[in-house]
């Protein structure tokens, strides 16, 4: 079956391009010129990627992207004139997958679409030695009250019982600090695993991704660091989790259940 991309850009020009290099590539694609018409043909007919450009007659793709990840995880590919680096993080912390700087070629594009795409539903079949390819991969084996659950075939994860909704980038990212809590990953190692090609990417933009990640884990638990930096290494998961951590997560559930009761 055809993937389904979505285009959302107004230059008719860049978009006629974009959808011609993507139909020759076999996507199933729809063209839509403003963010309002995008969000529309997303709400209604659904897609597999979505490809925005940031400035947008009516809205901006900084503010159309987070609209769609609040009931969305469907990878989000950035357009924008804008080169600056700050812009790029941006991006990436508004749940983007990949971000492209006018001009560029439709045929890099194309090949971005496909290596987001592979990253984010990867087949069973070509999981990497050693690695699960069950439903709900097992991690934290043997730590008391460690708090993750990764689901591998919905590409989901549970975090105190609560589901994070989380861009691709950010469930690779969260799934291999996972596998081995108390590891340290440099940047440049995340980068290489993290990402299918990573000479496409910054180091910084994994400082934006981990930014994000603990942004929707402290709205979790506001008293919980799950990710820790270590000052010119990289990033680990905590190691040492308290059990009741997951039981006053319980209690607290059972406490608010019993609260609207009354």
């Amino acid at each position: 079956m055809k993937k389904r991309i979505i285009v959302i850009e107004d230059e008719p020009s860049i978009l006629d391009n974009i959808l011609y290099s993507l139909e020759s590539d076999g996507f199933d694609v729809c063209g839509c010129a403003t963010g309002g018409e995008g969000e529309q043909e997303f709400l209604t007919h659904g897609a597999d990627l979505i490809v925005m450009d940031v400035g947008l007659p009516d809205t901006s793709g900084f503010e159309l992207c987070p609209r769609i990840r609040q009931s969305s995880d469907v990878p989000v590919i950035f357009l924008t004139a804008r080169a600056e680096e700050v812009d790029r993080i941006v991006g990436l912390e508004m749940g983007a997958d990949d971000y492209m700087v006018k001009p560029f070629s439709p045929r890099e594009l194309s090949a971005r679409v496909r290596a987001v795409l592979r990253r984010y539903r990867p087949d069973q079949g070509q999981a990497g030695a050693g690695e699960s390819s069950t439903a709900t991969e097992a991690v934290g084996r043997g730590i008391p009250g460690f708090p993750f659950q990764i689901d591998e075939e919905r590409v989901k994860v549970t975090y105190f019982d609560q589901l994070l909704s989380l861009s691709s980038t950010e469930f690779r990212l969260l799934r291999i600090l996972c596998k081995h809590p108390g590891r340290v990953y440099s940047r440049s190692q995340l980068m290489d695993i993290a990402w299918s090609e990573p000479d496409a990417a910054m180091e910084r933009t994994v400082d934006a991704h981990i930014k994000s990640l603990r942004g929707k884990m402290r709205a979790v638990r506001g008293d919980v660091d799950a990710i820790e930096t270590h000052r010119g290494m990289g990033y680990s998961l905590k190691e040492k989790w308290r059990r009741k951590d997951s039981v006053e997560r319980s209690q607290d559930s059972v406490d608010r259940i019993q609260n609207l009761g009354e």
